[in-house]
């Protein structure tokens, strides 16, 4: 079946530009240059239809800045996004608008990503009728509707986003994204801001609402209980790259990459309570200055030459199974 989301050599570059001052530091001799930080490298990534996929890793990874290339905002640099198998940069004006609707996303900070000069009938219901979802006559209905559906009480409608909890803010913001009928949802640490007990009440709406107008998810978190608890698949990105791509049973019962073996190595797990739980050894390079060959060798106990001058290839290791390491060359 043709993927409903699908990346294909995906890249971000960030650069910084020189101003006046350096350049001029430049020509005298100084030993400045442009910064480029690549985010994203390389990304071959798939979402089927109806699927829940975790995007894993440690702040810094690049994961956010994949979701906001999905999600259409933020150009890649080099790559392709393929939307039910059609190239989005090659779309007329009407089918990019079709499928910019269809993939929408939801925020880590439920409070940032909402105008806090708006009312809440205003902040769900302005796109629906910008966009001809429903007629400006229908917008209080269906602006009730979408709220009852989140669990929101339609008569604080009327509210500004500060009346409301961490929680309900949330709430706003899936409201809002649902709102525009999407068929894929982008999450970016959707749930990191809140506290523990809301998270719950948060991951089991998203569950209900995948269940209920069968959506498909791209869900970021650094988060691997969250992510075991809502994903029927798990990718693994390392500064950039992605490492492993496994099912998430599979991926949990028996991680391939060190790296991912790392990751599950610090959650807890109520069969090994007396273990002490050691953070990953070392801490992830600057994308300024990424190391060569494998980004991870600097942090790898089974590092070897090869780990250090040649980057491995994400590769199938079993069907269904992606992994990017040379110990699976047994080398």
């Amino acid at each position: 079946m043709t993927p409903m989301i699908e990346t294909r050599g995906l890249s971000k570059r960030f650069v910084k530009r020189l101003d006046l001052a350096a350049k001029i530091a430049e020509r005298l001799g100084a030993d400045v240059r442009e910064e480029v930080v690549s985010a994203v490298d390389r990304v071959d990534m798939t979402v089927a239809e109806g699927e829940a996929v975790g995007l894993v890793g440690e702040s810094g990874c690049g994961k956010s800045t994949l979701g906001r290339m999905i999600a259409g905002i933020l150009p890649p640099t080099e790559g392709r996004i393929l939307f039910r198998g059609v190239d989005v940069a090659t779309m007329d004006e009407r089918e990019g608008k079709k499928a910019a609707l269809q993939v929408q996303m939801i925020f880590q900070d439920p409070f940032a990503s909402l105008n806090p000069r708006m009312r809440v009938e205003d902040i769900i219901g302005e796109a629906p009728v910008i966009h001809g979802i429903v007629a400006p006559r229908d917008k209080a209905d269906y602006v009730e509707e979408v709220m009852r559906r989140v669990g929101l009480d339609p008569d604080y409608r009327r509210r500004y986003p500060h009346q409301f909890s961490g929680g309900q803010r949330q709430r706003i913001g899936i409201a809002r994204a649902l709102a525009v009928k999407p068929e894929f949802l982008v999450c970016d640490e959707a749930i990191a801001a809140l506290d523990v007990s809301i998270q719950a009440q948060i991951l089991n709406l998203f569950m209900d609402l995948k269940e209920a107008l069968n959506l498909t998810y791209l869900f970021i978190s650094h988060d691997l209980g969250v992510v075991k608890h809502i994903s029927d698949r798990v990718v693994i990105m390392y500064l950039g790259r992605v490492v492993e791509v496994a099912d998430t049973e599979k991926l949990f019962a028996a991680p391939n990459h060190p790296y991912t073996r790392a990751l599950l190595n610090e959650v807890p797990r109520l069969d090994l309570r007396r273990r002490n739980y050691q953070p990953v050894v070392g801490e992830i390079p600057s994308p300024l200055d990424p190391p060569s060959g494998c980004h991870f060798h600097p942090r790898c106990p089974h590092a070897t030459r090869r780990c250090r001058e040649e980057a491995p290839v994400l590769k199938e290791i079993a069907p269904g199974r992606l992994s990017a390491c040379h110990l699976n060359d047994g080398t």
